[in-house]
């Protein structure tokens, strides 16, 4: 029998020709993350979550560092609401990256202008919590252009006049930082109400963000 090596073409200055069906492991690794990403989506859907992602569409600007943390309100509402897929990064060589490559999936929700009532904030520092709390008076928590990068949402939600399967691109509900990459499916709606919130998140960004009544401390426990 006849060895593969035999069959290898050459060069006109006589070198082997690389072979171009065994591209570099990284190859791999990237297609096994696109048929991840691509997979997600349907998931969400089938929940009725109708968010999908698409590789390289980046919620944030900054890097991440990697550290989830828990956001709880007992009532959010918001005018101009866009929701879309995308991936995080991290600062390169993060001690968080673990076997992610230094990304992570996530879904990106902008509001135009919210209120949050009881906001909460957690972060776990390994046996104590970073916690945030405010609006638990009579004043509210509110934010222009709010943006939050998460990996999971549950509450009770309600939508007004909500489209669902945009190109990301396209979206015009809530302002410039509500619009997401070609191609990617999205939802976007006129207002949006969640009772009891919970999230988890990787990136918050806003444009404006009041905290009336802010407490910051250490706790045993998260939110």
């Amino acid at each position: 029998m006849t060895s593969s090596a035999e069959h290898t073409p050459e060069r006109p200055d006589g070198a082997t020709a690389p072979d171009v069906h065994a591209g570099p492991a990284r190859r791999g690794r990237v297609r096994a993350r696109r048929a991840a990403v691509m997979a997600v989506p349907a998931t969400l859907a089938a929940a009725g979550l109708a968010v999908l992602t698409a590789e390289g569409a980046l919620g944030v600007q900054f890097a991440i560092s990697g550290m989830p943390f828990t956001v709880t309100a007992t009532e959010l509402n918001g005018t101009g609401f866009a929701q879309f897929g995308g991936l995080d990064e991290m600062a390169e060589g993060s001690p968080n990256a673990g076997d992610t490559g230094g990304q992570v999936l996530v879904v990106t929700s902008v509001i135009k202008n919210a209120t949050l009532n009881k906001l909460c904030q957690s972060v776990d520092l390994g046996g104590t919590n970073l916690v945030i709390r405010a609006g638990e008076g009579a004043q509210k928590v509110s934010a222009s252009d709010l943006t939050t990068d998460s990996t999971e949402l549950t509450g009770d939600a309600a939508f007004t006049n909500i489209e669902i399967g945009n190109d990301a691109s396209t979206l015009n509900k809530a302002g410039p930082k509500g619009r997401g990459p070609k191609g990617v499916f999205s939802q976007q709606s006129d207002t949006v109400h969640i009772a009891n919130l919970r999230q988890t998140n990787y990136a918050t960004t806003a444009g404006v963000f009041k905290l009336p009544g802010l407490k910051l401390g250490f706790s045993g426990s998260g939110c």
